[in-house]
């Protein structure tokens, strides 16, 4: 019985410290796509309430809720979710090929973004006096900073529907473009089998550590 309660309490500090900055960066994320594609030319998410920071009009039920408390609950070395995509008609972008790279790098340069400002928080609570209000900002500065270089690193990858598949495709010639996109349909499928089979945590663990070095010398903090 004390075992489960002490699994109880760590889950829910863990959703007291993780909420926020999950939240914060699958929603900024998906905002980021649809702001960037209607500089571009395309409207659709515009149109449909989505270039908005409200949280509720990108959460997914699974991916933004189920995915991350379940990954918590078994002390998963990954936390990470995903939010409603933002519908994207790359047809309507002026230049499509072109810009659909800078569509897809929006949200992983977003992720980027809190990362530092993350990174600004956490130090801002060192410079504070001890107290029950500087932990818990150290506690969800780090976690802010962990959430976002994973976020980060993980849309990268040249895996369609990735952003980092779709920057890919915008990148490699028409012809390989094409048949590199036939791929999307298997893209969750075989990013599940890298992660069962711990792949996926072998090949981004080297990118994630570099991110956070990288973000911890701009912000001038010591790890």
């Amino acid at each position: 019985m004390d075992s489960i309660i002490q699994d109880m309490d760590r889950i829910i500090q863990g959703i007291a410290i993780f909420a926020l900055p999950v939240t914060l960066a699958i929603t900024l994320h998906e905002a980021a796509h649809g702001y960037v594609a209607k500089q571009y030319g395309d409207l659709t998410a515009y149109a449909q309430g989505r270039v908005t920071l409200n949280p509720l009009r990108h959460i997914d039920p699974m991916g933004t809720v189920v995915v991350p408390l379940l990954l918590l609950a078994v002390s998963s070395p990954y936390l990470f979710g995903w939010a409603k995509p933002v519908p994207i008609n790359f047809g309507n972008l002026r230049h499509p090929k072109r810009d659909m790279l800078w569509v897809a790098a929006a949200g992983p340069g977003a992720n980027l973004f809190m990362a530092f400002l993350w990174a600004l928080v956490f130090k801002f609570g060192l410079t504070i006096p001890e107290s029950n209000f500087s932990e818990p900002m150290l506690l969800m500065g780090q976690a802010g900073i962990l959430v976002n270089v994973i976020l980060l690193v993980l849309n990268l990858l040249p895996l369609p529907p990735l952003d980092g598949g779709r920057i890919a495709m915008s990148l490699l010639p028409q012809g390989i473009a094409y048949r590199f996109a036939q791929i999307e349909p298997y893209g969750f499928i075989i990013l599940l089998v890298l992660l069962f089979t711990g792949v996926l945590g072998a090949v981004i663990e080297p990118f994630i550590f570099i991110t956070i070095r990288l973000v911890a010398w701009v912000t001038g903090l010591q790890i």
